[in-house]
């Protein structure tokens, strides 16, 4: 029984990976992005990207996957468009609100490293007479690396977040654990099994992120430690 129950919830693995990868990869530019114009200090700018962290840091993702995939249809000309071809996809919903969410989160780490960068750096690229954007050509890329630790967690947390899109339909690995429960009532064992699915997963990720982060920050350590 048990292996009956391990094949059927497994086969939502490939969905909740998938998910993972394309909506972190969407994030990520959106974050870069987000963070060169907060950087910019630019006031409308970036009170309109503010007010975009606010809305996805500020409300359930929960909330943000219903919204995303229950909304649209409530518009005729939505329907009737081009997009709805997308937004009627629940894969496309679910990675579309994964994305949004961490693209805010993600924001706020790459500012928060940015504005963690010493004020030195900022007067040596001024001396030079690199104007605002070309200084943060310079500075954000170091400032990326700083902010993997951190950005680490949101990887893991993005992953975690994939067992909501069960919520609209689609069959990742809990969506697979709530249709086999539904007909084998079986609390414990099924939900037992798709938890330890996602333990094991984000423990392999976890380890391959660390092992990323010791050679992207490399640079930081002493001669002596490398040693």
């Amino acid at each position: 029984m048990f292996q009956d129950y391990l094949a059927v919830i497994a086969q939502g693995i490939p969905t909740s990976l998938s998910l993972t990868a394309v909506s972190l990869l969407i994030a990520f530019v959106l974050a870069v992005v987000f963070t060169f114009l907060l950087s910019m200090e630019n006031k409308l700018i970036k009170a309109a990207v503010n007010g975009y962290l606010m809305l996805f840091t500020g409300t359930p993702l929960l909330v943000q996957f219903f919204l995303i995939y229950h909304g649209p249809g409530q518009f005729q000309w939505i329907v009737d468009s081009f997009a709805w071809q997308f937004l009627s996809d629940a894969w496309f919903c679910a990675a579309l609100a994964l994305a949004l969410n961490s693209a805010a989160y993600s924001t706020q780490l790459f500012h928060g490293a940015v504005k963690a960068i010493p004020k030195g750096q900022w007067e040596t690229c001024a001396a030079l007479g690199l104007s605002r954007l070309d200084t943060l050509k310079i500075l954000i890329p170091y400032a990326l690396r700083r902010a993997l630790p951190s950005y680490s967690n949101e990887i893991i947390l993005v992953f975690k977040g994939t067992s909501l899109a069960s919520t609209i339909t689609l069959l990742d690995i809990m969506g697979y654990a709530r249709q086999l429960y539904g007909t084998e009532y079986d609390a414990i064992t099924i939900y037992g099994i798709a938890g330890a699915i996602y333990l094991v997963i984000t423990g392999i990720m976890t380890i391959l992120l660390r092992r990323v982060e010791a050679k992207v920050l490399a640079f930081e350590r002493p001669a002596t430690d490398k040693a």
